[in-house]
């Protein structure tokens, strides 16, 4: 499973819900309107997902992400391959064992049985959270720049074109900001479409029988 790109997505939709919750927002009897400038409005887009994607800094999150990745995979296989040891060991010295070491034996195989589902239960959720810390200063970097963009090009909103369900429905090929936010952090657009996708592999499930009985914001400028 690409998990990098899920991880895309995700902080994609985060943008997304976060303008969705703004826009929605029912204003409080009684409170002020916020202050509008005056003049018509200028709403830009962007697509989270693919700056995020083109920052130099995905390569080093997907790096990192699938080593720690690899690590998770190596310590389940390490404690599959103990247990099977010592399922197979009980297979072949079984019928010869009193009722109170069988016991002791077939106690101990479902402790491990038991150990290794856990593990993989949060294996799946450190990966997640993995993901969300390595990806949190790429966010928060892409958000001071989305705020200097919008500010220095006069845009009063700026939607999220990503997620099945974006924000913007429709927009003019002038009011995509991707491509200045790039280049106001040094990057080349479309530098790095030639990139393979990167893919991060969650620590594989192994099977274990039984043989003892997976808050960024967006803010508005006015």
């Amino acid at each position: 499973m690409n998990m990098f790109r899920v991880a895309l997505a995700a902080a994609a939709l985060s943008f997304t819900s976060a303008t969705v919750a703004l826009a929605q927002a029912p204003t409080t009897a009684g409170a002020a309107a916020p202050a509008v400038a005056s003049g018509p409005l200028k709403i830009g887009y962007t697509s989270v997902e693919y700056v995020l994607s083109q920052m130099p800094e995905s390569r080093q999150i997907e790096a990192d992400l699938k080593a720690y990745s690899t690590q998770l995979e190596n310590q389940l296989k390490s404690k599959y391959a103990d247990y099977q040891g010592k399922a197979e060991a009980y297979q072949k010295g079984a019928a010869t064992m009193t009722d109170v070491v069988k016991a002791d034996k077939e106690k101990e195989l479902t402790t491990m049985q038991q150990s290794i589902q856990e593990f993989q239960r949060s294996a799946d959720q450190n990966l997640q959270q993995k993901q969300q810390t390595l990806l949190k200063p790429a966010l928060d970097k892409l958000q001071k720049t989305i705020d200097a963009v919008a500010n220095e090009n006069g845009y009063t909103y700026v939607l999220n074109s990503d997620g099945a369900s974006p924000v913007l429905l429709h927009g003019p090929k002038e009011g995509d900001i991707s491509d200045l936010v790039l280049k106001k952090m040094g990057v080349t657009p479309g530098a790095n479409a030639a990139a393979a996708a990167p893919k991060v592999s969650a620590p594989a499930a192994t099977p274990v029988s039984n043989t003892a009985a997976s808050k960024t914001k967006v803010k508005t400028k006015k």
